[in-house]
């Protein structure tokens, strides 16, 4: 029988190369290592590792464990939890990875609340951008992850596997200096009237998009600076350095001085979500989460 104490193990020295340092990452000797996975291969009837020096390789079986390891170890999280939740003990842990905008406008708000109605329930919250934080889900390394996708954008992430939760509908918008000619204009700006403008770049996945949406409208933007900080994109802007396109939640999460935020056409969305996996949904803990993210996603756009 498989026991998830030992695929745990099996993960970690797959990720790290070596019992040693599997040891290191999991607190334990590395003798201990070598055992369980001496258990694990005996409970299988096939080797799961081959030892080539100090390192170690996964064979084609030790490859096929580790792939459903994942899904495995989420599904006992899930049986765990939810007996725990059942026997009264009012307890709970939830690993949120969130993308930086989300961290600072959506994710407060909907803790605090959390914190009020469940103070047994512990939320740890480490910052990551999709797709990566999608692969962290998926790899078993947090419980929720908050993640974005544009309306219509080629190649976008394939979500089928994953339990959704749409929070709110999040637009471009344009940041100009406060002196620039179409700071004080109503109502929407055809995006190639900043053909000629220099560009300041937001965070990769953003810059993409920005490109992408130029190149639709005719042209290609000359960007002179890039930056994964927004508030280095808001300041750059705001000394007459160039203009930029961001997400509106990304402009919210900072105190824009000096720059005008005017709507563009065409529109340009993108759809903001929590995602988690479908044993993991039925956590108490996790479910709690998820709700008060999407009252946090609710309010957040009432307030526009």
């Amino acid at each position: 029988m498989i026991e998830a104490r030992h695929l745990r193990v099996l993960r970690a020295v797959a990720s790290t190369g070596s019992f040693s340092a599997a040891g290191r990452e999991l607190g334990c000797t590395q003798p201990a290592v070598s055992q369980q996975m001496k258990a694990l291969e005996s409970s299988v009837g096939t080797p799961l590792l081959v030892r080539t020096g100090r390192e170690m390789r996964l064979t084609q079986a030790g490859e096929a464990l580790v792939r459903h390891a994942a899904g495995i170890i989420a599904g006992l999280t899930a049986a765990e939890e939810e007996v725990a939740a059942i026997a009264g003990l009012r307890a709970g842990r939830v690993r949120l990875v969130s993308f930086p905008s989300g961290s600072s406008t959506l994710v407060p708000t909907a803790l605090a609340a959390l914190r009020a109605a469940h103070p047994g329930t512990r939320v740890s919250l480490e910052e990551a951008e999709p797709p990566n934080s999608v692969e962290l889900l998926r790899e078993g390394d947090c419980d929720v992850a908050l993640a974005f996708r544009y309306e219509g954008a080629a190649g976008a992430e394939e979500w089928d596997d994953l339990v959704v939760r749409p929070l709110l509908t999040d637009r471009l918008v344009a940041l100009v200096p406060d002196g620039h000619r179409l700071a004080r204009t109503e109502g929407s700006v055809a995006i190639g009237e900043l053909a000629r403008e220099s560009w300041i770049a937001g965070c990769p996945r953003c810059r993409g998009q920005l490109v992408e949406v130029c190149e639709g409208a005719g042209f290609s933007p000359r960007i002179d600076f890039a930056t994964d900080d927004y508030p280095a994109v808001v300041g750059l802007v705001g000394a007459g350095l160039g203009v930029a396109v961001l997400p509106q939640l990304a402009v919210e999460s900072v105190r824009p001085r000096g720059v005008r935020t005017v709507a563009l056409e065409p529109a340009v969305r993108r759809e903001i979500v929590a995602l988690t996996l479908l044993d993991l949904a039925q956590v108490p803990a996790v479910a709690a989460t998820l709700d008060e993210l999407a009252r946090a996603g609710a309010r957040q756009s009432a307030a526009r």
